[in-house]
């Protein structure tokens, strides 16, 4: 019997830049496979949302196998109890995988299958396909790698030669599943890679000409953003295709002299490609930060307490008082995705005014991402946080943000539909409405919407007071050089301006 392989998908969910179906390829017959594995959907950053999206993309990657004359075989249950069953069957010789930076579980997963390798005498490839690299300490040229690894030929997947039939349709395997979780489980964006190449083709072409200016409203960058988180996420696009597309959009309008925005804003999509990865190599090279601060010097600042937890439960159900607020928490909730200004604000605020422990917020948050990226979501919330060490800690003003991103109140009417007759000179701070005002109109707050969490300057100012109490009673500046030292992007060390009220080498704070 010829050597098979057996081709592990996880969160590379196309036939497009393969690297590990067109390695197995070339050795022999190719049993592709996605396992569902149950224990997974249990973890508290999964949700049934992030499930459908991955759902209908595996079924359109069955289809491409298919075309490609192996159709997907899909299974459900332990993977390594899943792999055994094949081998007793194939005696497969060799796995193909992508290399996957995700969070624990994952990790934990993965030595369980290096182990079942070992003792099968099977060889476990894993390949590249994105600039995370295994085993960095430090990141001394990590963003010419980037580049060099960006700019690398795509791989081209020839004609496989199969095992054959799967003994289950793959779509009636994926129908059967049904996971269980909260009640938001669609995702509202279209899933499969079909629909993540019509949306890189609108952004290269149009949409990324107002890029710049409409990212950081959430009125305008529904449409003005690429939309293509989730399918980076789950891979049914690779990040090596979109940045070669993006680039080559951007020389052709070098040379024609483009003014229409276009190159700009593809300008500024492509360093935020680079992020993707800077991100993700946080968590590869240090993956305690999924459980503790980043800085260990903040280990123990935020501690749960009744009150927080009081705060948590309505920061989940969208009821904080707060309209602009709640209605980006309600909008996430409802869509499954908030442009990156809008989730930054809702993590900080969490963190500063209401001094929820920043892992209680991210689980919250991860459920409600149908792009959840594990790499760039634990690392995100902890700089949003302000537990780095190395970045600036922004406290946002949910009044200011509210005003300047959606100044006539037209998201707020959207997603806090109850505020729908506050006139707009009322409607980011309706609390301060007369009573009769608010009789008049049928709004009571405390009634038809809840009471503000609290006073926003205030807590504001209470939430810099414990930062600075905290800083200046700890030994900090020790563990923010090392951070530094492996962390920190080598394009350019982050300078931060300092607040008066600790050390300078210890504290920066902005308001916004």
């Amino acid at each position: 019997m010829p050597a098979v392989s057996l081709v592990w998908f996880k969160r590379d969910l196309r036939v497009c830049d393969a690297a590990p179906l067109a390695g197995a390829a070339q050795i022999g017959p190719v049993l592709p496979l996605y396992c569902i594995e149950p224990d997974y959907w249990q973890q508290p950053y999964t949700s049934p949302r992030q499930w459908h999206w991955i759902r209908d993309a595996v079924a359109e990657l069955d289809t491409e196998l298919t075309a490609l004359g192996q159709p997907l075989w899909v299974e459900q249950g332990e993977v390594v109890a899943v792999f055994e069953s094949l081998w007793q069957r194939y005696r497969v010789t060799h796995l193909w995988s992508h290399a996957e930076t995700g969070p624990d579980w994952t990790y934990a997963r993965d030595r369980r299958v290096a182990d079942w390798c070992d003792a099968r005498g099977v060889q476990w490839t894993e390949c590249r396909q994105d600039g995370v690299i295994r085993g960095l300490r430090q990141r001394t040229h990590w963003a010419a790698h980037w580049e060099r690894v960006m700019r690398a030929p795509q791989v081209t997947v020839p004609r496989l030669d199969g095992v054959g039939q799967p003994p289950c349709a793959a779509r009636q395997i994926l129908a059967q599943v049904k996971p269980t979780g909260s009640a938001d489980a669609s995702p509202l964006q279209p899933s499969g890679r079909q629909a993540g190449l019509a949306l890189l083709r609108s952004f290269l072409q149009t949409r990324a000409a107002t890029y710049r200016r409409g990212m950081s409203s959430p009125l305008t960058a529904q449409t003005v953003c690429s939309r293509l988180s989730p399918h980076l996420a789950y891979g049914t696009l690779s990040l090596k295709e979109v940045f070669q597309a993006a680039d080559a959009r951007r020389t052709d309008l070098e040379a024609t002299r483009d003014r229409s925005g276009l190159r700009s804003g593809l300008s500024s999509f492509t360093s935020r490609l680079h992020w993707h990865c800077h991100f993700m190599q946080k968590l590869e090279t240090e993956p305690r930060i999924e459980f503790e601060p980043m800085h260990r010097g903040f280990l123990g600042f935020q501690d749960m307490t009744p009150e927080t937890e009081g705060r948590l439960a309505r920061f989940s159900e969208g009821q904080l008082g707060w309209p602009f607020v709640d209605a980006c928490l309600r909008a996430l909730a409802q869509t499954g995705w908030l442009n990156f200004r809008m989730r930054a604000m809702l993590a900080a605020i969490a963190a500063y005014h209401l001094a929820i422990d920043w892992r209680a917020t991210a689980q919250v948050m991860a459920r409600w991402f149908t792009d959840f990226e594990a790499g760039i979501h634990f690392s995100q919330m902890q700089m949003q946080s302000g537990l780095t060490g190395i970045n600036v800690n922004r406290i946002y003003n949910p009044i200011k943000q509210s005003m300047d991103q959606d100044p006539d109140g037209v998201f707020i009417r959207e997603f806090v539909p109850e505020l729908a007759p506050v006139p707009t000179d009322w409607i980011h701070a309706p609390w301060r409405m007369p009573m009769s005002l608010q009789r008049s109109l049928g709004v009571r707050i405390g009634h038809t919407y809840p009471t503000p969490v609290g006073d926003p300057v205030q807590m504001a100012r209470e939430a810099k007071q414990r930062l600075s109490e905290w800083i200046a009673t700890h030994a900090m500046t020790e563990e923010r050089d090392r951070i530094l030292k492996t962390h920190a992007s080598k394009m350019r060390q982050p300078r931060p301006r300092y607040a008066k009220t600790a050390p300078r080498s210890q504290l920066s704070l902005e308001w916004e």
